[in-house]
């Protein structure tokens, strides 16, 4: 199932993309003003080039200044100046407040995604089943011009397991709503490359095959070495989901334990009705966890800011790596909003992440930058815990 670290990542990859996207913003509000004092060429009289030259340094001046000091700018006696300023302004504004929802939607919708895969791999076998029998007839055909044994795959055809997943009442619903069967041909076609070059050659596959037919706990094995052999592992069916999904490798750990868990409640007691498993024990909570802690470090950002550069001064803050930044100031934030969740825990967390996804030296960094905060934010009391022990990444 989902956990905290999972979400605090996804929130890690938000908060990044909003930053480079205000950073392209900002660029757009200058060239917005350059824009403005680009010679007119159809002019009647000549522009003066000079003088269009000065207006947009000027305005670019005191665009900057607003953007490192937030004061509204006062006027200049240049109207077209003026002009210019408030319509980059407006613009930068205008356009970080919609990265900034965009990217806590892109956060939501990451997450969300995780079960949407889950769910497009538990119709696997059934897409299976069907390309079986599109292959005997395949085989069946060329059995007339060049005579070789058929594989008799009847027993995966009638695998009890497979067909208890596929009449599974909750995994016909949310596919049906979550658009996740599968269809398209580079899918279908990467499943049948997968099945003629890598299970039609797999020893215990083979095995099973020739066997008459056995318990239902061999079919349910059979069923999970089939996800663990040629979804998780192989080559064909990873290379085509790593393709299509490009979150793949950070998300395949949580989408393989909730179809191996599924796999084994699949038991022989197993009806039509079982539940399916959820994207964590409680989404609604998770979710909020991370909506929160996404707003909240952007809220606060000046503030962590400011902290991080008092605390390193032996680093010129604004040569931090931004994933290093971000990972402190969802920390802080961490720290001060949610008071169940241990100091210590957080911090534990925060530098786990920057050995995966930041610099060589950013453990290092990272850790010592939270511990001092942490002991001096909890001595002067602006960091208060409650609760005692309790875990967070379960």
């Amino acid at each position: 199932m989902l956990n905290r670290r999972t979400l605090r990542i996804k929130v890690m990859q938000a908060l990044y993309a909003y930053h480079q996207a205000v950073g392209s913003d900002y660029s757009l509000a200058l060239e917005r003003i350059a824009e403005a004092f680009v010679p007119d060429l159809t002019a009647a009289e000549a522009p003066d080039r000079k003088l269009l030259q000065g207006q947009r340094k000027m305005g670019e001046v005191i665009f900057k200044e607003w953007h490192k000091s937030g004061e509204t700018p006062e006027p200049t006696d240049d109207a077209d100046v003026n002009d210019a300023v408030k319509d980059a302004i407006k613009f930068y504004q205008a356009a970080v407040a919609k990265d900034k929802t965009y990217y806590a939607g892109q956060l939501v919708s990451g997450a969300e995604a995780i079960h949407d895969q889950y769910l497009h791999l538990l119709n696997i076998p059934e897409v299976l089943l069907q390309i079986l029998e599109q292959e005997r007839g395949r085989d069946s055909r060329r059995l007339t011009a060049a005579p070789e044994p058929l594989l008799d795959t009847t027993r995966l055809s009638e695998n009890q397991a497979i067909a208890k997943l596929i009449e599974n009442l909750q995994l016909q619903e949310l596919t049906i709503r979550r658009n996740q069967k599968w269809h398209g041909q580079p899918e279908l076609d990467a499943l049948r490359v997968a099945w003629r070059t890598e299970m039609k050659q797999d020893a215990e596959l083979l095995s099973y095959l020739a066997a008459p037919a056995g318990s239902y706990a061999d079919d349910q094995e059979m069923l999970k070495h089939l996800y663990k052999e040629f979804v998780f592992k192989g080559t064909a069916l990873p290379e085509y989901i790593e393709e299509d999904d490009q979150n793949w490798e950070e998300n395949r750990s949580v989408v393989k334990n909730l179809v191996v868990k599924t796999v084994k409640m699949l038991d022989e007691a197993a009806d039509e009705n079982m539940v399916l498993m959820s994207l964590s024990a409680n989404w609604a909570e998770d979710k909020e966890f991370a909506e929160s802690l996404y707003q909240q470090t952007l809220a606060d950002d000046a503030q962590y800011e400011q902290l991080i550069a008092d605390s390193s001064q032996n680093w010129d803050v604004d040569r931090v790596a931004l994933t290093d930044k971000i990972l402190l100031k969802m920390a802080l934030c961490e720290m001060h909003l949610f008071r169940a969740i241990p100091v210590k825990v957080t911090i534990n967390e925060y530098i786990e992440i920057s050995k995966n996804y930041s610099t060589p030296k950013s453990k290092q960094f990272v850790n010592g930058i939270l511990d001092k905060l942490a002991q001096d934010l909890t001595a002067s009391g602006a960091i208060r815990k409650s609760g005692r022990g309790l875990l967070d990444n379960q």
